[in-house]
């Protein structure tokens, strides 16, 4: 999506600094939905600059004005597609900035996923920072995507040191660029979970890849049985961590198999054991169901959008 270039980078960022000034803005959808307004016939081709980089649609040279065009054909986010060009990123929209991430659809190893549950994910963020008693010094964002979350944090609580931790060099390279469009300090590391970085945080926030994936796409894939795998260790990664008085802000997805929410019981017993207190709720009982049509979800009634919320006691 974004080669490890410095030249690159500042192409890309001049020109999402431009199309930012132009008063872009597009709210990402769901990859179910942007499938199928896609397929519409009038829409095969892009007829605005949101058509583009929000609907990673095909289209001609003259669509665009002929600055912004090469602002996007230097950063190389257009490349020749038949008879027009084809973008190969998007910009979404979100607490008043604006993401680079991955064109649609998003099937590369590698793809820099945002969409509603980005949106979910900084809401849940946001509403903790407005209610917790102590103050942020360290906060960190697990498997950061597009730094979102870290971005938010750090707009709030600009004193704080705010680490983006990725597995995807990709990601944190679009976390980079997304943090100076939003002009905000952080520090990215790459890290498998809290590996490569020391020392215990104030905030530690996620929204891990919790889907059964077998293309095994690392944003999308989250290991194990119902995919909870990676949102198990978070919280675990979470528990050795967490500073007195430090909480975990945990954004995923939950199978319920039978009626039983099978990572609630399994995240109830890693929080009891190391000492934390918790609370638990569903966001949307009822997410993604076009998957349970598949073979992995096969005994799966519903996928649940939850929050769960662990504090280490001061």
């Amino acid at each position: 999506m974004i080669p490890d270039d410095p030249t690159t980078e500042e192409a890309f960022l001049a020109f999402a600094s431009s199309v930012r000034e132009s008063g872009y803005a597009f709210t990402t959808v769901t990859p179910a939905t942007h499938a199928r307004v896609n397929r519409r016939p009038e829409k095969a081709w892009a007829r605005s600059l949101r058509d583009v980089l929000g609907w990673s649609r095909p289209f001609r040279a003259d669509l665009l004005a002929p600055a912004l065009l090469d602002l996007m054909r230097r950063a190389g986010a257009a490349v020749p597609d038949g008879d027009g060009l084809r973008p190969t990123i998007r910009l979404s929209s979100l607490d008043g900035e604006t993401f680079l991430h991955s064109a649609y659809p998003p099937l590369a190893a590698d793809a820099v996923f945002f969409g509603p549950d980005t949106m979910r994910f900084v809401q849940a963020v946001l509403a903790h920072l407005a209610t917790r008693a102590g103050p942020v010094s360290r906060a960190v964002d697990i498997g950061c995507g597009t730094g979102a979350a870290g971005i938010a944090i750090a707009k709030r609580v600009p004193e704080a040191e705010v680490v983006l931790v990725d597995i995807n060099g990709a990601a944190l390279r679009a976390a980079a660029l997304n943090a100076r469009l939003a002009g905000v300090r952080v520090q990215l590391r790459r890290s498998d979970l809290l590996a490569e970085v020391e020392g215990r945080f104030d905030l530690i926030v996620s929204n891990p890849p919790f889907m059964m994936d077998a293309a095994k796409r690392a944003y999308r894939d989250g290991g194990g049985p119902y995919g909870a795998s990676l949102s198990l260790a978070v919280v675990e990664a979470a528990a050795d961590r967490l500073a007195p008085g430090g909480t975990l802000v945990l954004f995923t997805g939950a199978a319920i198999v039978e009626g039983e929410d099978v990572f609630r019981r399994e995240a109830a017993e890693r929080c009891g054991r190391a000492g934390l207190d918790w609370t638990y709720r569903e966001v949307d009982p009822d997410a993604y169901g076009e998957e349970l049509d598949g073979p992995a979800y096969a005994e799966v009634e519903r996928i649940a959008l939850v929050v769960l919320t662990a504090t280490r006691p001061a």
